[in-house]
């Protein structure tokens, strides 16, 4: 079992929130891992990625190659087109379809999206809609989405929110369990 992930977003999206829940995961079912996290100018909406690398092997460097990147995940869509380079050939961009529009030169949604669906496998919907109706936060709804493209299962990622997040108290893990099975509900039908 072998995945490199690359997370990105915008700053306070909750990019690095996903990477620890899938990391939690990953090292409760005794996988090695490595990570690496770019924080940008995440205080006025800057990028923010991260690396994750999980394998039942050892795992020597923490960076993904270009062209090896079996998963983008991200909560929105110019930041999945900024790391395309780094995705392998049967990889797959999972994606809030809605811009977080922070530049004045924000490019055109109807182009970003055709260069999206250019990759043979995207899924790429409204997350922020998604997790209204939940009453979360669409990173909940991203990683759900994620869950079919991971060599982990649903329960795995539910235990670690649990884990993460039971000491803010029951509202908060409830909320956050309702959004990563709508994600998920939402990517067994789309794929």
């Amino acid at each position: 079992m072998k995945k490199d992930i690359i997370l990105c977003g915008v700053g306070g999206d909750g990019i690095v929130s996903v990477a620890k829940i899938i990391s939690d995961a990953a090292l409760n079912k005794n996988l090695n891992l490595k990570q690496s996290e770019i924080h940008g100018m995440s205080q006025r909406g800057g990028s923010v990625f991260s690396h994750l690398r999980i394998s039942d092997k050892p795992i020597y460097a923490d960076v993904i190659p270009e062209g090896q990147a079996d998963i983008i995940l991200s909560s929105e869509p110019m930041e999945a087109l900024r790391y395309l380079p780094f995705l392998s050939k049967e990889g797959c961009i999972i994606t809030n379809s809605e811009p977080f529009v922070n530049i004045n030169n924000y490019p055109d949604m109807e182009k970003v999206m055709a260069e999206l669906n250019k990759i043979k496998n995207v899924v790429a919907f409204n997350a922020n809609e998604m997790a209204k109706v939940v009453k979360a936060r669409s990173n909940m709804v991203l990683l759900g989405a994620t869950v079919p493209f991971l060599d982990l299962d649903l329960a795995e990622l539910e235990n670690s929110i649990q884990h993460i997040f039971g000491r803010k108290g029951e509202d908060v893990v409830k909320s956050n369990l309702a959004a990563i099975r709508a994600g998920y509900e939402f990517a067994i039908k789309a794929k």
